[in-house]
């Protein structure tokens, strides 16, 4: 057997492939997990059969269409499909770009498991929920010395949730005010996430777009020419997409100030500002961290997360309600908000995902928050001048001015030069079990490629992804076809992508798919 060069920083390796249906294919009638046993008599005189006590209109007309499987062929599903997936736990992960996927110390994950958590129910009394409540408290206290705003909320679920939020306040804002006919307008940049203009928008309003001068940054010329009195509020992140830190934000700011707009700071991704700098210093009336980011909490694409959404004092009221409190002796929901929002989703939010993000950050400190941003900023800077070292890889803008948490790279000059495209590497790198992200679409940046390494990754492992990439790229010069038609040693190769923007073929249940897969009668 040929031995393996262990100095060769390329990893060989193969995902696993299962030919594996889906868990509604593999049910076998009459199969069953566990056998739930019969109420005994005493039961059934007391409760009845559990059914007729339920109103006519709640009840199934049908039985629910769940797979019938036993406990073995369930356990082995799940697990030949947890190992056709990648993620943190399983490859250096630093392809994710603007979405901070960092280790999540499993002892946190512990503490989520805890029944005082898991059982929890959100319409429990506040005064057996106590211990919640607390966590609530003090990571809203944390958030506030973090960010320099005066009171947080966590019922937003994501950071786009809390974009929509921070829409929803500016609207509600002017409109106390009233001025909401008037100002109808909302400043962004476009290198800021999509988010930050799609949210107001669904509000009404008309999105002005700014964009970069040479050096990179928001144009601060067509920013004064685009504030005035129809302006509402200005949203953006900073440092955004491209990894570049506006240094004139606080005139930014200031400015729209002047014009009695609002200021909301999209700071999803604070990986590489904590203990740097404040969103309050930086002007802002608003700002949300993604606590399933930054914070150490499982990233959860799509699924459970926290856009920590904080306000100045003089927003407070407007927030969704209710908020978490402390009357010295107890901890209790504050509902008197008058010009409340309203609920952005029910109830208070995603406990076990707060509670992480407590843990991490108590664990942590101060002293070890800043840490973890200057971490991060080397490793991104390390990481941006080891790829810029390779050929047909390139970064806009003057490629001397540091980058903060991430960069945004350019492949153009790869594709001019061999036709191989960034999601041909994007594709290539899940051959050897790595992961590369490209960009929001539309690409302002041409054939992007947005990498964030977070203060997670060694030296070593950044070393191994870099190898990796100038592997690929070296590939691209010297057989473009071997790239173009990857991935080859992943679950799937090449998936046809013709139909994705045909809603007629979408299939997003079981039931849907049933529907559009079987002839109608």
């Amino acid at each position: 057997m040929k031995r393996i060069n262990r100095n060769y920083l390329v990893r060989n390796f193969h995902q696993a492939k299962w030919d594996e249906p889906v868990i509604f294919e593999l049910s076998q009638k009459g199969e069953r997990g566990i056998a739930v046993p019969q109420a005994d008599e005493k039961v059934r005189e007391v409760a009845g059969d559990g059914v007729s006590s339920l109103p006519p209109h709640l009840r199934r007309k049908t039985p629910p269409a769940l797979p019938e499987m036993a406990q073995p062929r369930v356990l082995r599903h799940y697990m030949r499909l947890s190992q056709e997936t990648l993620g943190g736990d399983m490859n250096i992960e630093i392809g994710q770009g603007t979405c901070t996927l960092k280790y999540n110390p499993k002892i946190n994950d512990r503490l989520a498991g805890l029944p005082q958590m898991a059982a929890l129910h959100p319409e429990q009394p506040v005064e057996t929920v106590q211990g919640a409540l607390q966590i609530y408290y003090e990571m809203d206290l944390m958030l506030r010395e973090i960010s320099g705003m005066d009171q947080f909320t966590f019922q937003t679920s994501s950071g786009s949730q809390a974009a929509f939020a921070m829409a929803s306040i500016i609207k509600a804002w002017h409109r106390h005010k009233g001025e909401d006919d008037q100002r109808d307008e909302i400043i962004t940049t476009v290198h800021s996430h999509p988010s930050d203009a799609a949210c107001p928008a669904l509000k009404g309003y008309k999105i002005i777009t700014i964009y970069p001068d040479a050096e990179g940054y928001p144009d601060p010329e067509a920013f004064k020419a685009a504030v005035s009195h129809r302006t509402a509020g200005f949203i953006c992140a900073n440092p955004e997409d491209t990894g570049l830190y506006n240094k004139r934000i606080k005139d930014f700011t200031d400015l729209v100030h002047q014009y009695g707009g609002l200021c909301g700071y999209d700071q999803a991704n604070a990986n590489g500002l904590f203990g740097v700098t404040r969103a309050r210093e930086a002007g802002f009336d608003m700002c949300f961290f993604n606590l399933h980011k930054s914070f150490g909490t499982p990233h959860g694409c799509g699924g459970p997360g926290s856009g920590a959404l904080g306000v100045t004092a003089q927003l407070k009221s407007f927030l969704p309600a209710p908020l978490v409190d402390f009357d010295d002796d107890q901890y209790f929901l504050d509902h008197d908000l008058p010009n409340s929002i309203g609920r952005t989703r029910s109830f208070h939010g995603v406990p076990p995902v707060v509670l992480k993000a407590y843990a991490w950050t108590r664990t942590m400190g101060a002293e070890g928050l800043y840490e973890a941003a200057k971490v991060a900023v080397l490793n991104n800077n390390y990481l941006y001048r080891k790829l810029l070292e390779i050929k047909g890889i390139d970064a806009p803008y003057d490629p001397e001015k540091q980058r903060i948490e991430q960069v945004r790279f350019t492949l153009k000059k790869l594709a001019d030069d061999t036709g191989v495209t960034t999601a041909d590497i994007q594709r290539r790198m899940l051959d050897f079990g790595l992961h590369y992200w490209t960009s929001h679409h539309p690409y302002h940046v041409p054939e992007p490629a947005t990498l964030e390494p977070t203060e997670t990754p060694s030296k070593a492992d950044l070393d191994e992804y870099i190898a990796t990439l100038t592997h690929i790229v070296q590939e691209s010069y010297e057989n473009p076809e071997l790239v173009k038609t990857a991935p080859h040693n992943s679950v799937i190769h090449q998936v046809d992508e013709s139909g994705m923007d045909d809603p007629d073929g979408w299939a997003l249940t079981w039931r849907t798919y049933l529907k559009k897969s079987q002839p109608a009668d």
